[in-house]
């Protein structure tokens, strides 16, 4: 048992001697002679007694010192024993959200049996679905992530202090200018041979080793584009001055929750120090004047800074609340295997409610009729007989069936660099609100397509007829209405006996 955690398992268990003897707190008060507050933090956990305050409250409660000093709260309890020793409490900042493992204990200790069963039945999901602490990890990212509306002023500043250090101003960043920076201010050697040389690493966008010397292995076949965002990455770990932090680019590591938030802290930095906050709100709210879609007009706004498809898109999902007072967003990544004929979604962020089934366990097929979908095959006809370099855009006016919420899309579809064969599309699809009429003219634009989609063809209850596109039968949409036709059969039934 970790030292912090012993004031709320002695708390508890002076709680639980207190009720189960029928000692109000005042009473328990006058028995010890200790003061009401006093016992009040004791029972909370914020306070340990020292050995002479413990005998009073033994003596009170009529109990032995030993037996109240033990770590051993004893059924129905032993839940909390385990929730306070797994790796899982003891790795969540729960202090970004206000909250301290105490916190959660007291809530528990209100209904130990039901709420034990509850942590029992969820660590029973958590082994069946393969679900580990990184899940909750990034989970825990995403929530703070929302909970600022996915805008971080003090890391914007840090990009536009840096930007006006370098007399760099709003222009478009190149490469060579950045990789000059890291290299002669912070002495990191960039390597673009060594990644390329290894092929289960080739998959890698950067590496970085500590040293010394210090190295950023760079693979040599990302864009300009990527290799910007790869150094600008290094140099926001330096500048926020982030220690704590991932080596490879890529998720494949998770060691603790503060090297997710640094390593997502770093890669806000770069976005902001590619994508001058000031200069891009002021190309948005110009574009979004604009009575019509403008498909060529977005691709040459956003090709001016010199950045990928997603990099854009994502930070205008780090501009679109704060600055553009567009709220009610969904941001969504999907991957295209032409060779399997299979389409994955890899990367959401949910500002709008709007679910998109992708989690742990879930092989449900994306909706055929999205924006996603149908670019990323106008795509692949295209690449046929050659490889296409350039990004392609489109936007949609798409209505959720489950919802029946309209949100207006924007995508953008490319080969992957490092994979020609998987096709990618980025698409940020905001809820078509009052904010959003009022700050986009070209809400109604009517040469933007308009089509009914839904999450998953297993949710959709479109029949065969109505979609051509269906790629899977529709089980989970027959399931809940068998399920909603039973449950009314029932209540018709005992209506009908009452």
């Amino acid at each position: 048992m970790r030292e912090e955690h012993l004031p709320i398992i002695f708390g508890l268990k002076l709680r639980r001697l207190r009720v189960g003897q029928g000692y109000g707190l005042a009473e328990l008060s006058e028995r010890s002679g200790l003061s009401l507050s006093y016992l009040n933090e004791i029972e909370k956990g914020k306070k340990y007694p020292k050995a002479d305050k413990i005998l009073q409250l033994a003596k009170a409660l009529d109990t032995d010192y030993d037996e109240l000093v033990s770590l051993k709260l004893g059924h129905p309890y032993g839940a909390i024993e385990t929730l306070l020793d797994s790796p899982m409490v003891q790795a969540l900042p729960l202090s970004l959200f206000g909250l301290a493992p105490r916190d959660i204990v007291n809530l528990i200790a209100r209904s130990p049996r039901e709420v034990g069963a509850f942590l029992h039945t969820l660590a029973e999901l958590a082994s069946s679905y393969d679900v580990h602490v990184e899940h909750f990890f990034y989970a825990m990212l995403r929530s703070y992530q929302q909970t600022h509306e996915n805008h971080f002023e003090d890391i914007e500043s840090a990009a536009a202090g840096f930007r006006k250090q370098n007399g760099w101003k709003e222009q478009a960043l190149r490469t060579p200018s950045l990789a000059a920076v890291l290299t002669s201010r912070f002495g990191v050697t960039i390597d673009e041979e060594t990644l390329v040389r290894q092929p289960e690493l080739s998959g890698f966008r950067s590496v970085w080793i500590k040293g010394p010397p210090e190295r950023l292995l760079l693979n040599r076949n990302l864009t300009s584009a990527q290799k910007a965002f790869q150094i600008g990455r290094e140099i926001g770990y330096r500048e926020l001055g982030l220690t704590v932090r991932g080596a490879a680019s890529s998720r494949a590591e998770a060691e603790s929750f503060e090297q997710v938030l640094n390593d997502f802290k770093a890669s806000y930095y770069a976005g902001a120090l590619l994508i001058d906050q000031r200069r891009l709100v002021g190309d948005l709210k110009a574009f979004f004047r604009n009575p019509h879609w403008d498909a060529a007009g977005f691709l040459k706004m956003m090709n001016a800074y010199r950045v990928t498809p997603e990099m854009f898109l994502y930070r205008l999902t780090q501009l679109a609340a704060v600055k553009l007072g567009l709220k009610h967003y969904h941001f969504i990544r999907v991957g295209y295997d032409t060779v399997r004929d299979t389409f994955e979604i890899t990367k959401q962020f949910n500002m709008a409610g709007l679910l998109i089934p992708a989690g742990v366990g879930l092989h449900e097929h994306y909706c055929r009729r999205s924006l996603a979908v149908s670019l990323l095959n106008d795509l692949r006809e295209r690449a046929k007989g050659r490889r296409p370099q350039a990004p392609i855009a489109a936007a949609q006016r798409a209505l959720f069936l489950h919802t029946g919420e309209q949100y207006f899309l924007i995508t953008l579809a490319r080969p992957l660099a490092l994979n020609p064969e998987i096709l990618t599309s980025v698409t940020l699809a905001f809820l078509v609100d009052g904010a959003f009429r009022r700050a986009v003219r070209f809400w109604s634009d009517p040469d933007v397509p308009q089509e009914e989609v839904n999450r998953t063809c297993e949710r959709c209850s479109l029949s065969i007829s109505e979609c051509s596109l269906r790629a899977a039968p529709p089980a989970l949409h027959l399931q809940h209405e068998l399920q909603q036709s039973r449950a009314h059969a029932l209540q018709r039934l005992l209506q009908s006996e009452s």
